[in-house]
């Protein structure tokens, strides 16, 4: 690329002074895009310049907008060609461009002259065969061979090029090769084109410059066939028939000769108003409307003539006749022409929606046919027509998605003339819905708690209704208690107020259902009601209580013993229907002396095993009493029993408990009372436990050989060996004979006596 620059040029530009733009400048015809034309520098040092190309005459693309940059301090612009540049000095050699150059407030403009100097070394493509879709050459079949078909460039040989054909040229297609002489002339293959029409020939041609320079080309050779030697119609006479409705311009007939580069005129009549005739295709055509009214217009006869178009004398001629017949023009007319109505979804079935009132302007009095056409999916369905009548034809329902929709059909009205003509109204029937039925809800039962806290959401009441849409229920309780409320909107039922098990176990609330967004109009809404149940479940909200609170008790035990206690008696005052309670001893019990069945507490040392104590204890148990039944949460409380336990003397006859309880309205106070008691020494014990066991063997043998009678003996510490008979003072003054229990005899005398086992007295029989 030659970079021409402009001498070089120093523009001083102030705010105040701006001036000195280029007048000219001289590029050769063979420059490409990028080249740069024109450059020059200023300062402009207070403001940003701007360098603008105003126009360009004539007109061309060939220039691209200016270009500013900044460099050490200045400005320098540039001026280029763009991409689309192909300068040619034979067709353009003078260019006038308008520049512009602002720096701040300060604005100068300056022509430019661009004087385009032709370059006798640089040559280039011109023609038609060099753009994207080539030239065509049209050759007759019997061309000479070796003849000139075309000339690619004029003056080629001036300029030094080479021309040459690309592409292939084998048989059998190609009936030899087309070549190019050093001229630039296209010649027709050495053995000639007959018999080779319509065959279309396309090379690719490619001419080469000096300097490596080169272009391509496409280049179509059509073979036309020969004339023939004479030009004839198949027939002499043609007859064709037309409505009188066809439009200006339409094809009307065809005359078809046979020759070669045939045309074709009218000789009669010669410039008609009705018909015409294509020179090069032969079609006749309407020139205007064929109006049966005018005179001649029902029956025409044309006289074309054919002839070739080299050898105008080779003619032959065609007679045409044109019937016109007569077309049914207008369409029926109809009242209304267009139905819109509303009907409400409760019609019945038959209800006359409308009547139409049709008729032909061609033939008035004529019979017509009427024709329905749905054009929504419920149209056929819903509408029918009887006649010229249009009804309901089914029930028209709204109350479900979808179901309620615009109707839209179309009633055809078709005549009896030739061509038909049909007329179509436009129907629209809009279905509105009505308030048929009244909304329901279903009675349910919601439980809570009584311990449940306001604004509880106990449940939702579900209004139904079968009208569309099916929302918009409101609900209400007429009259209803203040403990519940219910949502107007969502049916939610909340709880208001307390509510207590013990008072009141099951509520009824009337929830009244009220529609209000169905049908239109001034319809009324409809209500319906239900009855909710709401059942109170039992919350144990009361701890049990003990009678008394608090029991101190002295026992006195004897070895292998197990002796009650006590007997608690806890109950829930508010709530006397609780009977079911759990007793565990939760503290005291460190030695595991006591124990618990039922609310009986025992005193048993047969289960653990150990020995007896020495001294006196006092154990302090707590007594965990808790509610056990369904009910949750299980309360509790706690009852306090104080023991002091008294062990076994030798001179004790039977164990004995003393009480002392505290009313429950009294604090309890702890009092410790130690009592002296006798404590035998171990071996002694173990021989008045050998002595009682065969002593009770010898009594059990003694009455199973005398009397069969059998001395039991029984306490609730154990058996008793029967005391030594001593004569008492007063026989028979103990006690009366129904208080004993039981007949024994003296192992020493054999003298039977009564006794009471409890009591232990006796009497001599």
């Amino acid at each position: 690329m030659v970079l021409l620059r402009s001498l070089a040029v120093l523009l001083a530009l102030v705010a105040s002074d701006l001036h000195c733009l280029p007048s000219f400048v001289n590029v050769s015809e063979s420059q490409g895009p990028g080249t740069v034309l024109w450059s020059f520098s200023f300062n402009c040092s207070s403001h940003t310049p701007t360098l603008k190309l105003l126009q360009v005459q004539p007109p061309s693309t060939f220039f691209n907008p200016p270009s500013l940059a900044r460099w050490q301090g200045l400005y320098v612009g540039q001026l280029t060609l763009s991409s689309s540049t192909q300068l040619d000095a034979l067709a353009v050699n003078h260019y006038e461009l308008q520049l512009q150059v602002t720096c701040g407030n300060d604005v100068t403009q300056g022509p430019l002259s661009v004087d385009v100097r032709r370059d006798p070394g640089h040559a280039q493509c011109t023609g038609r065969f060099v753009s994207p879709a080539g030239e065509v050459i049209q050759v007759p079949e019997t061309v000479t061979p070796g003849a000139r078909l075309y000339t690619l460039l004029p003056g080629l040989e001036l300029q030094g090029a080479q021309v040459s054909i690309t592409s292939a040229q084998d048989p059998p297609h190609f009936p030899g090769p087309f070549s190019i002489n050093g001229q630039g002339w296209l010649q027709a293959p050495p053995q000639g084109l007959r018999g080779q029409a319509p065959k279309l020939f396309q090379l690719q041609v490619l001419v080469t410059f000096r300097r490596g320079r080169s272009c391509r080309g496409l280049l179509t050779v059509r073979v036309l066939p020969a004339p023939s030697p004479r030009v004839a119609f198949p027939e002499r006479n043609l007859s064709v028939t037309v409505p009188e409705d066809l439009a200006p311009g339409s094809s009307v007939a065809r005359a078809q000769a046979q020759g070669w580069d045939v045309r074709y005129e009218l000789l009669s009549p010669a410039r008609g108003p009705l018909f015409s005739i294509g020179r090069a295709d032969g079609v006749v055509r309407t020139s205007g409307p064929l109006d049966l009214a005018r005179a001649g217009a029902a029956l025409t006869t044309l006289q074309v003539r054919a002839f070739e178009r080299l050898r105008p004398g080779a003619s032959v001629q065609l007679d045409l006749t044109v019937n016109v017949t007569p077309v049914n023009r207008w369409p029926p007319r109809c009242l209304p022409a267009l139905l819109l109505t509303q009907v409400p979804e409760t019609r019945p079935v038959g209800t006359v929606l409308s009547t139409f009132t049709c008729e032909d302007p061609d033939s008035p009095g004529s019979p017509l046919t009427y024709q329905l056409r749905a054009h929504s999916p419920h149209g056929p369905a819903s509408l029918r027509l009887s006649g010229r009548v249009l009804e309901v034809n089914a029930s028209l329902d709204c109350d479900s998605p979808g179901a309620c929709p615009q109707l839209t059909a179309s009633l055809l009205v078709l005549d009896g003339g030739q061509p038909p003509m049909s007329t179509e109204v436009p129907v629209l029937v809009m279905v509105t819905p009505v308030n048929e039925f009244s909304p329901t809800c279903v009675p349910r039962t919601f439980r809570v708690r009584e311990d449940a806290e306001p604004c509880t959401l106990l449940g939702s009441v579900v209004g139904t209704d079968s009208d569309y849409p099916h929302g918009g229920i409101e609900y209400h309780t007429p009259g209803g208690p203040a403990t519940f409320a219910v949502d107007r909107l969502s049916g939610e039922v909340r709880l208001l107020g307390p509510l207590d098990y013990e008072q009141q176990r099951l509520h009824r609330l009337t929830v009244l259902v009220t529609d209000h967004s169905q049908g239109r109009g001034p319809a009324q809404p409809r209500s319906g009601s239900c009855t909710m149940a709401i059942e109170v479940e039992d919350v144990n909200d009361h701890a049990p209580e003990c009678e008394p609170p608090f029991q101190e008790l002295t026992i006195h035990t004897s070895p292998g013993s197990g002796t009650e206690v006590t007997k608690l008696s806890c109950r829930v005052p508010q709530e006397p229907q609780r009977q079911a309670f759990s007793y565990s001893l939760v503290g005291g019990n460190s030695q595991g002396r006591f124990r618990l069945q039922g609310a009986a507490l025992l005193h048993d040392d047969l289960l653990l095993g150990a020995s007896l104590p020495e001294q006196p204890q006092t154990y302090e148990l707590l007594i965990r009493v808790a509610d056990a039944g369904p009910s949750t949460p299980h309360l509790s409380t706690t009852a306090t029993v104080i023991v002091h336990l008294v062990p076994w003397r030798a001179s004790t006859v039977a164990t004995s408990t003393s009480r002392a309880t505290v009313p429950s309205a009294m604090t309890p106070l702890l009092v410790t009372h130690t009592e002296p008691f006798w404590q035998p020494e171990p071996w002694f014990v173990v021989l008045l436990t050998v002595t009682g066991a065969l002593l009770l063997a010898l009594g059990w043998l003694l009455s199973r050989h005398l009397r069969g009678i059998q001395g039991t003996v029984g306490s609730s510490e154990g058996f008793i060996e029967a005391p030594r008979m001593e004569t008492p003072e007063a026989p028979g003054s103990i006690m009366s004979l129904q208080h004993f229990d039981g007949r024994a005899q003296d192992s020493r005398t054999g003298r039977e006596f009564l006794f009471n086992s409890r009591s232990g007295a006796w009497r001599w029989l």
